[in-house]
C-alpha cells in the first residue's frame, strides 16, 4: 500500500506485538498504536526460549530480529536417561545436532521494544474489552476507537480471535509443564561436564524435561522445562489456560515435582533442579489451538492470537516475527488493506496449523505415550524421532522461502 496511508491498531505489547509495530511503520502506516493491558515492564518470570539458526538470519534480514540482543549458542542435543550403572549424569541414548541460540525472554522483549520506531505510539494500561470487523476497538471503560486495520497480538486469550474464530478455543493437552530457572554457578561441579553448547534432554515414564543455558541479566542461567501429567489434587484448573506464577506453587506441585527429580532424573540433573528457587519456579498446563482462518472483515491474528502450539517445537518466538515479516511484505506490495490480509492468510495460515500439528506428535511422543527409552539403541531412538517429524525437516519452524 502506499506510504503513509492507513491506521494500524495492535492489540498487545509483547513479542507479537512489538514486531508488528515495528512492521507497521517501516512498511509505511501512516499511524500505528500498540495497546497494551500491562503497566509498566511485562513480567518475564525469567524463562528462556530458542530460535532456530536459520530462522535467525533470515529475521535479521528482514529486520525483525534486532542486532545486538544477548544470546547464548547450542550445538547438540542430548537425550539421558537414569541409570545407576552410568554415573550421575545417566546415560546417554542419543544425541542430535541442534543449531539453536537461546534468549532470556525479558532480554528479547526489550531488544525488541527497543526496536519499535519512535513515531508508533505505545499505550499501556490500554485492556482491550473487544473489536468489531470494521476495525472498531473498544476499550474497558467504554471508549472506542477505529483503524484501518487491527492486529491481535494478545496471546492465547486473544480478543481479537473472539472475533475472528469465535468457535476456536483452547484444547488441553492432558499434562502441565514445570518451568524454572536457576544461576548457572549454582550447577554441581566435579562429578560431571554440565556441555554448556547442549540441550539436555532427560527421559522417563510419562515425560521428559528440556534443559538449557541461556543469557541472564546477571551472568548464565540454567533454563529447565519439565513436561508430565498433573497430580490429581494439584489445585489445577482445565476449563481455560491459567498457570501459578512463580512463588505461587501449591503444596500438592511441589511435593510432585520434588518426588519426579528424585525418583525419575540421573542424581546430577535431580540435584540441580532441586536448587532452584521457588520463586523462580511455575507450572502451566499445555493447551494448543488451531484456527481456520488467521483473518476477517479488518481484523489479523499473529503469534500465539493466530495459533497455540505446543512449546516442544521450539518455535514460537521464531513464529511470531515470521508473521510480522510477512505482514510487512504484504503490506508494501498489496493495494488495499482487503488484499493485504488474503496475501497474509495464503502465506501464515497454513504455516500455524502446520506447527499445531506437529506439536502435537512431539507432545504424544514425548510426554503422552512414551517409549521403552531405556531399553532403545541409537538408531531406534533416530527411527522415534523421525517418526515424529512425519517428513518435516526438523523443528523450530521452516523457513518462508521454502
Amino acid at each position: 500500500m502506499r506510504s503513509g496511508t492507513g491506521s494500524v491498531a495492535v492489540v498487545g505489547g509483547s513479542i507479537a506485538g512489538c514486531a508488528f509495530a515495528t512492521a507497521a511503520a517501516r512498511a509505511g502506516a501512516a499511524e500505528v498504536v500498540v495497546l497494551e493491558r500491562t503497566r509498566g515492564r511485562l513480567a518475564d518470570r525469567g524463562v528462556g526460549l530458542c530460535v532456530h539458526d536459520d530462522r535467525a538470519v533470515e529475521l535479521r534480514a528482514s529486520g525483525a530480529l534486532p542486532e545486538g540482543i544477548a544470546a547464548h549458542r547450542l550445538e547438540r542435543r542430548r537425550w539421558v536417561v537414569r541409570d545407576p550403572e552410568a554415573g550421575a549424569a545417566g546415560r546417554l541414548i542419543w544425541e542430535q545436532p541442534f543449531p539453536f541460540h537461546s534468549y532470556h525472554w525479558g532480554q528479547l522483549w526489550r531488544g525488541l521494544r527497543e526496536a519499535v520506531p519512535d513515531a508508533v505510539v505505545y499505550r499501556q494500561g490500554e485492556t482491550v474489552t473487544g473489536v468489531a470487523g470494521d476495525g472498531e476497538v473498544r476499550l474497558e471503560g467504554g471508549g472506542a476507537e477505529r483503524y484501518d486495520l487491527v492486529v491481535g497480538a494478545d496471546g492465547y486469550r486473544s480478543v481479537v480471535r473472539a472475533a475472528v474464530c469465535p468457535e476456536s478455543l483452547p484444547h488441553y493437552a492432558g499434562y502441565v509443564c514445570w518451568r524454572g530457572n536457576l544461576d548457572a554457578g549454582l550447577l554441581p561441579t566435579g562429578a560431571v561436564d554440565p556441555h554448556p553448547e547442549a540441550v539436555t534432554t532427560v527421559c522417563f515414564p510419562g515425560g521428559t524435561c528440556v534443559i538449557y543455558r541461556i543469557p541472564g541479566p546477571d551472568g548464565p542461567r540454567v533454563n529447565w522445562v519439565l513436561y508430565a501429567p498433573p497430580p490429581r489434587d494439584g489445585g489445577l484448573r482445565y476449563d481455560d489456560p491459567t498457570s501459578f506464577p512463580p512463588g505461587g506453587l501449591t503444596p500438592e506441585l511441589t511435593e510432585h515435582l520434588g518426588a519426579l527429580l528424585e525418583r525419575e532424573f540421573p542424581p546430577y540433573w535431580g540435584r540441580a533442579l532441586a536448587t532452584t528457587d521457588p520463586r523462580d519456579t511455575f507450572v502451566q498446563p499445555i493447551y494448543d489451538l488451531e484456527t481456520a482462518r488467521t483473518t476477517a472483515g479488518r481484523l489479523l491474528l499473529a503469534g500465539d492470537a493466530a495459533s497455540v502450539v505446543r512449546p516442544h517445537n521450539t518455535s514460537g518466538a521464531a513464529k511470531a516475527l515470521q508473521d510480522a515479516t510477512a505482514f510487512a511484505d504484504g503490506w508494501r506490495r498489496a493495494d488495499s488493506v482487503e488484499e493485504l490480509l488474503r496475501g497474509y492468510e495464503g502465506v501464515r495460515g497454513g504455516a500455524g496449523r502446520e506447527l499445531v500439528a506437529l506439536a502435537r506428535r512431539l507432545g504424544r511422543a514425548q510426554v503422552e505415550r512414551t517409549p521403552a527409552w531405556a531399553d532403545m539403541s541409537r538408531d531406534e531412538v533416530e527411527a522415534w524421532w523421525q517418526g515424529q517429524l512425519a517428513g518435516v525437516p526438523g523443528i523450530g519452524g521452516q523457513s518462508m522461502t521454502r
